[in-house]
């Protein structure tokens, strides 16, 4: 049998949100939703305080070294390069999405109610869906970097030019702006009423559509299409990249050269398998599997921000460098 919605949310980007409760049409029914509830991870609640313990080592480890790598690259004049701009735009990135997840799943461990306001809902949505997309197209641009540095190395100061990497960066997260808007509209465009329970440690489009009882194909078509057009162009850059970067190191005749050719893309290798390999996982797990897809989350939400500034640092002479001048700069003795 068919039930009415009994509450429509109303959002209207880039403008004070409007939230408008609708129930039946009797004097009795009207409510206003104000808030959700993170079920979070359905565990006993005496593995709460390890979970807790682990998200706090995580997410300190993530801000000491996304902290530290953009610390790094503006103070060593000798990382003002391209590769290295880029580096510390996915430094910020990472820091910035992964800081508006984690902070609100650690305070829900020790809450009782888990729950998170409207106001709250969207911005987590809006920001964390702004950080991740932006995030996809800088790992590109980076893919792209790469390929004019081994592929046409002396054009490379003038093809990478300071003006194009700063229109590459503006458009990585105006890019993400969009589909931020547009997938955050879209969502809060649904109407809710069976629950307001959200099977997540997050606010995220996939669970909010599993509480709705609206129709969701068209917002599923949306959500797809959104998907494909940010993850499909993204995938091609970055795999045609790599085929000529390994087509042109594989023509170098010593074998230092193509190692130090290959060493400066693993890293980047590495960072592009972590995020996509979760998301992909992610989108491709059935609904009725919510903790699996709350597993690829924690991938690319905690583990992947953490992971990058290790594998750049470990991979990376340069960076490696300025932070030993760094460390002797602040230790004389050392």
């Amino acid at each position: 049998a068919m039930f009415k919605p009994r509450i429509r949310l109303f959002i209207f980007p880039c403008a004070c949100q409007q939230v408008s409760a609708m129930g039946d049409r009797g004097p009795d029914n009207h409510s206003e939703v104000t808030d959700f509830i993170l079920v979070g991870f359905r565990v006993r609640p005496e593995l709460h305080i390890l979970l807790f313990l682990i998200f706090l080592l995580v997410y300190a480890m993530i801000l000491l070294g996304n902290v530290g790598m953009m610390t790094i690259i503006m103070a060593d004049p000798r990382l003002n390069t391209p590769m290295y701009f880029f580096l510390g735009n996915l430094s910020f990135i990472d820091l910035f999405y992964s800081s508006v997840i984690a902070p609100k799943a650690m305070i829900n461990f020790w809450s009782e109610s888990k729950s998170i306001s409207l106001a709250g809902c969207v911005t987590q949505l809006f920001l964390f869906a702004l950080f991740i997309v932006a995030e996809g197209f800088l790992l590109a641009a980076m893919a792209y970097d790469r390929f004019i540095a081994i592929c046409n190395p002396l054009l490379y100061s003038v093809q990478m030019s300071a003006r194009l990497c700063t229109q590459l960066v503006a458009g990585c997260y105006l890019c993400g702006c969009i589909s931020s808007v547009l997938q955050t509209s879209m969502t809060f465009t649904l109407s809710f009423c069976s629950s307001r329970a959200i099977d997540h440690f997050y606010c995220d489009t996939r669970p909010l559509q599993r509480i709705s009882c609206s129709d969701l194909f068209i917002s599923r078509i949306i959500s797809f299409s959104l998907s494909s057009i940010i993850i499909l162009p993204t995938i091609i850059v970055i795999i045609i990249s790599y085929l000529y970067i390994v087509s042109t190191v594989l023509k170098i005749r010593s074998s230092e050269g193509r190692k130090k050719a290959f060493s400066t893309c693993s890293s980047h290798l590495g960072v592009v398998s972590v995020l996509y390999g979760a998301v992909f996982f992610m989108y491709l797990t059935p609904d009725r599997f919510p903790e699996l897809s709350k597993v690829a989350s924690l991938c690319y939400t905690l583990v992947t921000p953490m992971l990058n500034p290790l594998i750049y640092s470990l991979r990376n002479k340069g960076v490696k460098e300025a932070l030993k001048k760094l460390l002797e700069k602040k230790n004389p003795i050392l």
